[in-house]
């Protein structure tokens, strides 16, 4: 199995997930980052000072508390908002940030829906090894040591009927 194959076995397993983790990331970027990028900016005009020049400033954090939590509850606003020319270059900033964490947090998923060996996927105990019931030479569809589902091995055939079963086995 080559890469290619795995790497398409992975996003076969993972694709409902990167779906409901990408309408999740839409929906953080309209109600937490929107709100939060506005929040800053008006915080940052009213008081006339940026959060990096004085972090501890009261008026800043009271604007800010006031306006984040305005922008919670309407956030449709406040991504209409961010799209105007002061707030989109914060909103650019923040969206990037917010992508980089989700598609580092995709890699994983992806990375440990990779499969472990060539067979994962590959039904156990299977008869797909014959066809149009040539099996039944040697197997019996009705009686004897159970192999598989309506694959058996008689007992009253003649030679060896010994069977060896080689397979992991688990205990939890």
């Amino acid at each position: 199995m080559g890469f290619f194959e795995r790497l398409r076995s992975a996003f076969r397993k993972i694709k409902t997930k990167l779906i409901v983790y990408t309408v999740l990331a839409i929906i953080i970027v309209v109600w937490l980052v929107s709100p939060l990028c506005t929040a800053i900016k008006d915080a940052e005009f009213v008081s006339g000072t940026t959060f990096l020049q004085n972090p501890f400033n009261g008026d800043l954090w009271k604007v800010f508390l006031t306006e984040f939590s305005t922008g919670i509850t309407s956030p449709l606003s406040r991504f209409g908002k961010c799209f105007t020319e002061m707030y989109f270059e914060t909103f650019f900033s923040m969206l990037k940030f917010t992508f980089v964490v989700y598609i580092f947090f995709a890699l994983i998923g992806l990375a440990k829906a990779f499969p472990k060996h060539e067979y994962e996927d590959i039904e156990n105990g299977s008869s797909d090894w014959s066809e149009n019931g040539e099996q039944y030479k040697v197997l019996s569809k009705n009686k004897g040591i159970v192999l598989a589902e309506k694959n058996y091995l008689p007992v009253d055939k003649r030679g060896n009927v010994n069977v060896l079963v080689v397979r992991r086995f688990w205990c939890w």
